[in-house]
């Protein structure tokens, strides 16, 4: 069983007591087809009979661990929420399926060469991270890629223990740059820089001449191949990165001409990020392919080949070709690969190479779990009366206000003229507000129209739960209904890509899962802006809906939510907005079937944030005791409280960006 640390069966009986009473009905098998962590999860995650959400870092045969255990832990070491998991075990077993799915296709296919894997740091360039791929990766013979000069210098120190692990080196290069890859050859590295232009190469051979080095070099090639998903456009003659087939040939002759063709190891390509579709991969690989053997024909005996990355993650669990899902497996895509680079060699005759992939977002995107709590909400259900008197019909009522209270009389009386009443009733709503508007609209009679409107959508809602099917317009009754929860994170410094290029991302409660939800809710991060919000959700279908099923918050009783898959490209590309830092970064591995903490990365403090934006805490501090001074010193203010105030600003200088829990928002 999962570690139980001091006092929590006593504290979580305590928290379980003070929750509603669990519906004999309701079980975690039905809350399972709602948020349906088989499908996205990939076995790493499931909903227990407890109600729970666990993790399985080793796979789904393997221990389960609570998800809400490890948050009520690091709860009591005084680490609280917003909090990402990182799960190190769960990176291990990424990698090593990837190696089994491509031995297995190595095998299948009687494929005569090898295989690598290549993490782009780009990915997730946190320390801990890097360092946790580099070191289970070279025991399976990974390398890493780099794309900048940055990321380059961090791997070449990594490094210097497994100078033999393969480092690729993408994007950009100026004359430093390639000079440092050069030496890198004399201190025993595996480095290949891939040229990306025809300067590159020309630096490459200058340096190479100047330090009597015979380097290892790659080019990557833009294909014709039409990409797919968001990133179709990053591939194709206008990419980004890549040599045409022109300026190809011409590297090639410009090595030929200074006899460094046999330095030409490896040939690459782009095919694009997050392939959703199988096709658009068979299509990439069969034109390199091809390139890849007529190189082999004018002389270039490569010896690698590196399809890039483009592997996906199916985010929403629905096996499909939807932007946030893919329609093929681990297994199919490696076996296609395999499969296609050989079957074209060995009709040309041509020895088979190592197969080289980068495909990071596969290897490091279900590591990661942001935790986080929810602070409050708001919504209609304030305003719903259930019980709600309807005065009588006076005529010199606006006629907005009698119409709806005639819809609510309807309803009771047992209407089943649905969408009429909803049109209706939205009109009615809509007149009210222009007659507001124009002056003809008492407060009094306003707030009578909002009680009314939310009550009978409120019953039009409750109606709609017997229908077998819900047509329009009555099917957004639910997103109309719906609440908002105020949730203790930063959209902008946690999750990016759900403002930037609507990423869906699975997103559930990580207990109370043998409770029914009996709402429906969109999140909001506590960021001063109104994009600050997740309005896109895994549904029970698979497809994506604008409200998640949630459960009535309790008051004094937290309630988490996780959001999984955040491990690719969601930290680095975070920001500051109203200068909410990183979270805390737990890093949880298992031994002997318990869980325990590996490192504890402290998210920011305020002082830190505000030294990124070239603030001096200290010199802010010392502004606010001289004006607590002053204002001792002309009886504004006692002692006593000018010291309460400076120390709330020393110590909130030196606290967390986010909010203590605690805090509830009524």
């Amino acid at each position: 069983m999962p570690k139980t640390l001091p006092n929590m069966k006593a504290d979580q009986s305590d928290t379980e007591s003070k929750l509603p009473v669990t519906d004999s009905f309701w079980t975690a098998s039905d809350s399972e087809q709602i948020y349906r962590s088989q499908a996205w999860g990939q076995g790493y995650f499931s909903i227990h009979d407890d109600g729970h959400m666990y993790v399985h870092p080793m796979g789904i045969e393997r221990v389960g661990i609570d998800l809400h255990q490890i948050i009520e832990g690091l709860s009591e070491r005084g680490i609280q929420t917003p909090v990402l998991l990182r799960f190190t075990d769960i990176v291990d077993h990424r990698l090593q399926t990837l190696k089994s799915a491509f031995a297995q296709a190595i095998e299948e296919n009687d494929y005569q060469g090898g295989y690598v894997a290549a993490y782009p740091i780009k990915v997730n360039q946190q320390h801990q991270v890097v360092e946790e791929v580099a070191r289970y990766g070279h025991q399976l013979g990974y390398g890493l890629e780099v794309g900048s000069k940055p990321e380059l210098l961090a791997v070449m120190a990594m490094t210097t223990d497994t100078p033999g692990q393969f480092i690729i080196c993408n994007g950009f290069k100026d004359a430093q740059y390639i000079e440092a890859v050069i030496l890198a050859h004399k201190l025993g590295r595996t480095i290949i820089p891939v040229v990306e232009n025809i300067r590159e190469l020309d630096l490459i051979i200058k340096f190479a001449e100047k330090h009597g080095v015979h380097p290892r070099i790659g080019v990557r090639v833009k294909l014709a191949s039409a990409g797919s998903g968001r990133w179709a456009t990053s591939v194709g003659i206008k990419s980004k990165f890549g040599l045409t087939i022109t300026e190809l040939l011409h590297a090639v002759q410009t090595l030929r001409d200074h006899d460094m063709l046999d330095s030409l190891e490896l040939l690459h390509c782009h095919s694009g990020s997050q392939h959703q579709d199988i096709s658009t991969i068979k299509s990439a690989i069969t034109e390199l392919v091809h390139v890849f053997t007529q190189l082999h024909e004018t002389g270039a005996k490569l010896k690698y080949l590196d399809v890039g990355g483009g592997l996906g993650v199916d985010y929403q669990g629905s096996a499909s070709d939807q932007a946030s899902s893919m329609n093929y497996s681990l297994e199919e895509y490696a076996s296609d690969v395999i499969y296609r680079i050989g079957s074209i060699c060995t009709a040309k005759d041509i020895d088979h190479p190592t197969v080289v992939t980068e495909c990071g977002r596969a290897m490091v995107a279900y590591s990661s779990v942001l935790v986080f709590n929810v602070l409050g909400s708001t919504g209609p259900s304030d305003l719903i009366d259930p019980d709600l008197v309807v005065h009588d019909d006076n005529p010199s009522a606006p006629q907005p206000l009698r119409d709806l209270r005639h819809a609510l009389n309807a309803l009771r009386e047992g209407s089943q003229n649905l969408a009429e009443i909803y049109h209706d009733t939205t009109r009615a709503r809509g007149d009210a507000m222009s007659l507001f508007s124009l002056g003809y609209l008492s407060l009094e009679h306003r707030a009578e129209v909002e009680r009314l409107f939310w009550t009978v959508c409120s019953l039009i809602q409750s109606a709609c739960l017997d229908m077998e099917e819900v047509h329009e317009p009555l099917a957004g009754i639910d997103d109309l209904m719906s609440e908002t929860y105020f949730a203790n994170f930063s959209l902008f410094q946690s999750l990016p890509d759900t403002w930037a290029i609507d990423q869906l991302f699975p997103i559930a409660p990580i207990h109370r899962l043998n409770e029914e939800p009996t709402k429906r809710a969109v999140l909001a991060d506590i960021t001063c802006d109104s994009d600050g919000k997740i309005d896109l959700f895994v549904s029970d279908t698979g497809h994506p809906e604008h409200t998640l099923n949630v459960h009535e918050i309790v008051d004094d009783q937290p309630y988490y939510f996780g959001v999984f898959l955040v491990g690719a490209y969601q930290e680095t590309l975070g920001d500051l907005h109203n200068l909410f830092g990183d979270p805390h970064a737990v890093h949880i591995e298992i031994e002997d079937d318990e869980w325990s903490i590996r490192e504890v990365v402290k998210g920011d403090t305020i002082s830190e944030v505000l030294s990124y934006v070239q603030f001096e805490p200290d010199r802010l501090a010392r502004s606010l005791e001289k004006e607590c001074e002053r204002a001792v010193k002309r009886k504004a203010m006692t002692v006593r409280e000018s010291r309460i105030l400076s120390e709330f600003y020393e110590s909130g200088l030196n606290g967390y960006t986010y909010l203590n829990p605690e805090d509830k928002i009524s």
